[in-house]
């Protein structure tokens, strides 16, 4: 497990200190702060006093983008072996997250769970990490087949095509299930999203939503007020 993520205007990083490996590249020692009041004592006491961090500074030249320099910090301390541009790029993919967490909360409307007991409320998030991973397995088995990279196919393509042939493959039998199965793939390997690396966009909504009065008293209560 390593640690890498970006380091705010707040934090302060100077890099006149610890181990120097280049040029906006050092490695330095965090100490441990003070315990917060949500952890306990024992598991405070595991953390260990200080920390290796290695802290890489990059100039942004991409247009559009409101940072003129990135400064990220990781864990990963061999220089060599992780370049300072290789660090940058891990943390650039993080893109990639939003967008699975998206997918997760907008295509497999997980956005609000329905479930009223922590049990149940259990059981429909890895219910739903299910069908994501199934629906991942699909779209990386389509990709390998077409030659692709994973992150090429469409995750709601991929969604609607499982979602629609589900039942015809779990009722046909062996050699049509194989059959189907490899048109699906086959169809899904064409299913190609655009590449869009470093894509500028405002941060500003188009489309206004419309207000919408709030809902102040039980459902139950309201929806007789509405029956009358």
């Amino acid at each position: 497990m390593y640690l890498d993520y970006r380091m705010n205007a707040s934090s302060d990083v100077d890099f006149r200190r610890g181990r120097r490996l280049g040029r906006g590249d050092h490695v330095v020692q965090w100490q441990r702060p003070p315990r917060p009041g949500w952890m306990d004592e024992d598991t405070y006491a595991d953390m260990p006093r200080t920390l290796a961090v290695r802290e890489v500074r990059t100039p942004v030249a991409t247009p559009g983008f409101r940072a003129e320099e990135l400064v990220v910090a990781t864990t990963l301390l061999d220089a060599e072996e992780y370049r300072r541009e290789d660090v940058t790029d891990l943390y650039h993919e993080r893109w990639h997250v939003e967008l699975d967490i998206r997918s997760i909360k907008a295509g497999l409307k997980m956005e609000a769970l329905r479930c009223r007991t922590p049990f149940m409320l259990e059981k429909e998030m890895w219910a739903t990490f299910l069908g994501y991973n199934l629906v991942r397995k699909v779209s990386c088995q389509a990709a390998l087949s077409a030659g692709k990279h994973p992150r090429q196919i469409s995750f709601t393509a991929t969604l609607q095509a499982v979602r629609a042939g589900w039942t015809a493959a779990t009722q046909a039998a062996g050699s049509l299930r194989r059959a189907l199965g490899a048109g699906l793939l086959a169809a899904l390997g064409k299913e190609e999203v655009g590449d869009r690396p470093d894509r500028c966009e405002p941060r500003a909504l188009k489309r206004r939503p419309k207000p919408q009065a709030l809902l102040m008293v039980p459902r139950a209560e309201a929806r007789a007020a509405l029956l009358g």
